[in-house]
């Protein structure tokens, strides 16, 4: 009969312990990351009328988007950035801590 060989090393095996994040680090990590895919929610949003139907050729029964529509619609998913972005630099300063603030009372 073969038996396994025995752990022979020094020191006894560790417990695996929990990686504990601090409440404000973790939610600043996760503003960077929703921060960061704010320019890609954007561009997807930017390019979504092209894929409205164009003019019609008799092949899409008719379906026309007017380009008034495209404009007040590019126009709103620009103001909705900005304004995201502007929510997203209010929420970094508060979570993150004004750094600012400390240097200049010194």
């Amino acid at each position: 009969m073969i038996t396994p060989p025995e752990d022979t090393s020094p020191d006894p095996p560790r417990a695996t312990q929990a990686l504990f994040l601090e409440r404000q680090s973790y939610r600043r990590r996760r503003l960077v990351d929703v921060a960061r895919l704010l320019p890609l929610l954007g561009a997807l949003l930017l390019l979504v009328p092209l894929l409205w139907p164009g003019e019609s050729t008799g092949a899409n029964g008719g379906l026309e988007t007017p380009m008034s529509t495209a404009i007040t619609y590019i126009f709103a998913v620009w103001a909705v950035l900005i304004f995201g972005a502007v929510l997203f630099g209010i929420a970094a300063r508060r979570w993150g801590g004004d750094t600012r603030r400390a240097d200049t009372d010194t």
